[in-house]
């Protein structure tokens, strides 16, 4: 992973999932990758959003004293793009061109702004480009395996009867 990255929000809140132990094993690695070699990026909105969901939602919300562990350990050394008059501009032109909400542009806008070549979200279009950067959904493998797998004829467990 030698390309500058931004992590979209639902990357962190996988990595606490316990619930998609796939997907949380994925979303740990671009995590720690990120933090160990400098190349993975968020923006204040992402912490935003993070802390909204591990407070309130998640199934063993995180303590205050947690959440600031982490934003040490984790999400201030990540975080390189800050809420400015031009980031809402150029926002305000992504959404005219791209029809994307408001949320999803200010984070599109933030992976263009930090000079990111990917972006990393399960909620964006998969493969999408816009300028330099490419949107990858990382689990749209694994869903459309489960997808494939689902739509699979059942077997039936029951012996036949003779």
């Amino acid at each position: 992973m030698s390309d500058k990255y931004f992590i979209d929000t639902n990357i962190l809140i996988y990595s606490f999932d316990e619930t998609a132990l796939e997907k949380q094993k994925v979303a740990q690695q671009i995590v720690q990758n990120a933090l160990t070699n400098g190349s993975g990026v968020i923006s204040s909105q992402v912490i935003q959003e993070f802390f909204n969901v591990a407070i309130r939602k998640f199934s063993s919300p995180m303590s205050l004293e947690d959440c600031s562990n982490y934003l040490h350990s984790v999400l201030i050394p990540l975080c390189q793009v800050f809420t400015s008059a031009k980031l809402y501009e150029n926002t305000l032109n992504l959404m005219k061109t791209y029809n994307y909400t408001l949320y999803d542009s200010l984070i599109i806008t933030a992976a263009i702004e930090a000079n990111c070549t990917i972006l990393y979200s399960e909620d964006l279009q998969h493969n999408q480009k816009i300028g330099k950067l490419k949107i990858i959904n990382l689990f749209k493998e694994m869903t459309d395996l489960s997808a494939r797998a689902n739509a699979l004829p059942k077997v039936s467990t029951k012996p036949r009867k003779a």
